[in-house]
């Protein structure tokens, strides 16, 4: 199977900010453009005749919503498909491997149940059924409750950090799997230097979302950030070559989006706090953004997995 690979593209901010003149037609050509490249990864998966879509991302890479937004499209197309997260196969907080410092490794694939993992595949590759477990978040254990599920002879999108880590996909026939990378291929310059990365977009992403949906401070995403990348350079990356299609989750209509929002959670931080220089060094990258209104996002965006 031949892998399709899409590289990363640098953007003026100057031009952003032109486009940003007319903001309307600006983001609807960025969601179309969204639009079309889940579509054609849709027709990929559909000639690949796969029954296991395994799909992964870094983190704020948009790969849940992104995972349902495919499984629309297949749907539309033809193919039943359903999504598995991953993140419900959590054993528990008190099972969680640990750092050397003694802090849980949230990161670490041993989190995962792994044998049952193993279990569902199987069935779901095998016979097209099975029955998921489900993850209480607030208590960071298992539920009692469970979920049956069959893919009516169509596909599973399991989706989560791991996905991609051959424990989990040599668990499925090699006709049977379709790997999906889900990143960011689009990084701003400003005459021609590049001053806002992938990596950059993310951490905007993560803090303005968990400060906004999720009760959790600037301070606190910003202190994780570190151990985060470690993970996905530990666990994630390293198998990014053994996609078969990465999708691009960029809008550039989104650099405008965080200029406008960039003060909003700066204020939640203390100037003492020394997670401030840190945000007010992400925040100087975007000074020549030209700000626009978080109202411009559709409400059926994938964006507003981070900006609702």
């Amino acid at each position: 199977m031949i892998t399709i690979w899409v590289p990363k593209r640098l953007v003026e901010v100057g031009l952003c900010n032109v486009a940003a003149r007319s903001p309307e037609a600006m983001v609807e050509f960025c969601e179309q453009s969204y639009r079309e490249r889940v579509d054609y990864a849709a027709d990929k998966i559909r000639t690949a005749g796969a029954k296991i879509i395994m799909l992964t991302g870094p983190s704020a890479s948009g790969k849940t919503t992104t995972a349902h937004k495919l499984a629309a499209a297949l749907v539309e197309k033809g193919t039943p498909a359903r999504v598995v997260s991953l993140d419900n196969f959590f054993r528990g907080s008190e099972y969680y491997p640990r750092m050397p410092d003694g802090s849980l490794d949230y990161e670490n694939p041993d989190t995962l149940d792994m044998p049952l993992v193993s279990q569902c595949l199987e069935e779901l590759s095998r016979t097209g059924k099975t029955v998921l477990p489900t993850y209480d978040f607030v208590l960071e254990q298992r539920s009692e409750k469970t979920e049956p599920i069959d893919l009516e002879g169509g596909v599973a999108i399991v989706e989560g950090i791991h996905a991609l880590n051959p424990a989990l996909t040599s668990l499925v026939p090699s006709g049977h799997v379709y790997r999906v990378y889900a990143g960011l291929r689009e990084e701003y310059a400003q005459d021609g230097r590049r001053i806002i990365s992938t990596r950059d977009i993310r951490l905007c992403r993560r803090t303005l979302r968990d400060a906004a949906t999720r009760g959790r401070s600037p301070e606190k995403t910003l202190s994780m950030w570190d151990r985060v990348l470690d993970g996905e350079t530990r666990y994630i990356k390293g198998f990014k070559n053994t996609a078969d299609f990465l999708l691009d989750t960029s809008f550039t209509y989104e650099l405008g989006i965080i200029s406008g929002l960039l003060a909003q959670a700066g204020r939640m931080l203390s100037p003492d706090n020394r997670y401030t220089e840190i945000w007010d060094e992400t925040a100087r990258r975007f000074e020549h953004v030209a700000p626009l209104d978080q109202a411009l996002i559709p409400q059926n965006s994938m964006l507003r997995e981070f900006y609702d």
